[in-house]
């Protein structure tokens, strides 16, 4: 449908396709119902006002309970003083917030160039993304470890390196997967910010081990190590690599090591190119993208790290192929496979996500966005053409065409070096069928968190 000109049109459109948005989510998508939250909320409540232990708490009905590194439970320690509706309310304020900041550092002011308008397709499309609406569904962390993430890419790409890493190193002692950014940092010879993330992220696990010893001891020597806690490896949900594998019952831990070897390595090389051409862009969602495959558990609400991806490919100059992938990954197409994934139908479509995210890790394109002024940059440097209409919904939040900065030089000794344009977003559970509850592993409501 193309936009009329005047804004009384565009208003309109705006007003159906909000409409039809909402009605889509209200129907189709199976609502989560807080699921997740409420794995937090019971758990911190038993811990504090019945003296329960941490890990033993289970949400009534179900076998799921707190399967994070101990400091989340001591960071969400707060919700023992709040009722769950007050908790629900709260959650999602915080993820808007999470969300506003996580697109206002990769827009920069380039959302201002679309107006009203273009923000308003933007949202309709932000709220069709099926990670990211499971994400507010559940009462996820996934926005607000991304805007953990996306601090400290901010803080690089302005030259403000002095306390770069602490937003990755307290993502990574609230959850694992985002310790994967540290071995970013290594690769690009940021030492200091490696240095500062990595000495926050042990401080927070150390401050846990001091507020609840048994429960480190029990996690870190038990918990993490069993998967079966947090949900079935071959549920149509888990879009990692051991997911696929797993439908395909090879679950050896051998094969999946192997798999794992080979796709870190064209990670490393692929990043070490993206940082070459100082092109962060590429590089941050590299490094989510791999994420994503190598984690034992990456239910579909963990794609939201997929999001970098975009906003490189339409910088690189591809929006159709963006919109394309977005596009697929708003209609939880893998849930037609929810009940049986066998047959040549069942292994292509049942890891239709997974398929995208390892594409995208071969075939992102790199340093591109470094020849673009990023959000964040202080100098004023070209402009790339303005995306089609196509792809407007995805522009406006990708900040295609961006104002792209120059990251600061300590990768090169200098300003503007390695380091022009920069990074992407985060996650952590199965994600929503469009089917009715069914009580299966990460259904609507037997779920466990991860």
């Amino acid at each position: 449908m193309r936009a009329s000109r005047t804004d009384r049109g565009r208003l309109l459109l705006v007003l159906v396709l909000a409409a039809a948005v909402t009605v889509f989510t209200a129907t189709v998508p199976l609502l989560r119902d807080w699921f997740d939250l409420r794995v937090y909320h019971g758990t911190i409540h038993s811990w504090i006002h019945d003296d329960g232990r941490i890990y033993d708490y289970r949400v009534p009905g179900t076998t799921y309970g707190f399967t994070y590194p101990p400091f989340a439970a001591v960071a969400m320690l707060p919700m023992a003083l709040v009722g769950l509706h007050t908790a629900v309310a709260i959650a999602l304020l915080l993820n808007l917030t999470a969300l506003g900041v996580s697109l206002r550092v990769l827009t920069g002011r380039a959302w201002r160039r679309y107006g009203w308008y273009g923000c308003s397709l933007a949202a309709c499309a932000l709220a069709l993304y099926e990670p990211l609406r499971d994400t507010f569904s559940f009462g996820q962390v996934n926005l607000l470890l991304l805007a953990l993430v996306l601090a400290d890419a901010w803080l690089l790409a302005t030259g403000r390196g002095r306390w770069a890493g602490v937003g990755i190193g307290l993502a990574s002692a609230i959850k694992l997967t985002p310790t994967i950014f540290i071995a970013l940092l290594l690769l690009a010879r940021r030492w200091r910010a490696a240095a500062v993330a990595t000495a926050v992220a042990a401080g927070a696990t150390g401050l846990a081990a001091w507020v609840t010893p048994d429960a480190s001891r029990f996690y870190w020597t038990h918990a993490l190590w069993d998967t079966t806690r947090v949900g079935r490896l071959d549920y149509v949900s888990n879009q990692s690599l051991q997911g696929l594998l797993a439908r395909l019952d090879l679950e050896g831990k051998s094969v999946w090591a192997a798999v794992v070897l080979l796709v870190m390595g064209v990670w490393a090389w692929r990043a070490r190119k993206a940082v070459a051409a100082g092109d962060w862009y590429a590089a941050f969602a590299l490094t989510g993208l791999t994420a994503c495959l190598v984690s034992p558990i990456t239910w579909v609400h963990h794609l939201v790290w997929l999001l970098p991806s975009f906003v490189v490919l339409i910088r690189a100059g591809q929006p159709r192929v963006a919109v394309a992938l977005y596009a697929v990954l708003c209609t939880s197409v893998v849930w037609l496979w929810f009940d049986d994934a066998s047959g040549v139908d069942g292994f292509l479509g049942s890891n239709t996500y997974a398929w995208i995210t390892l594409g995208l890790l071969m075939w992102l394109p790199v340093g591109h966005s470094g020849a673009v002024r990023t959000p964040m940059s202080r100098s004023a440097s070209s402009t790339a053409p303005a995306p089609r209409q196509a792809a407007a919904a995805i522009a406006a939040v990708a900040g295609q065409p961006g104002p792209v900065s120059g990251v600061s030089g300590a990768a090169t000794g200098r300003a503007g070096g390695p380091g022009r344009g920069l990074l992407r977003r985060a996650s952590s559970e199965p994600t929503g069928s469009t089917r009715p509850a069914a009580s299966k592993p990460q259904s609507s409501n037997d779920r466990a968190s991860s």
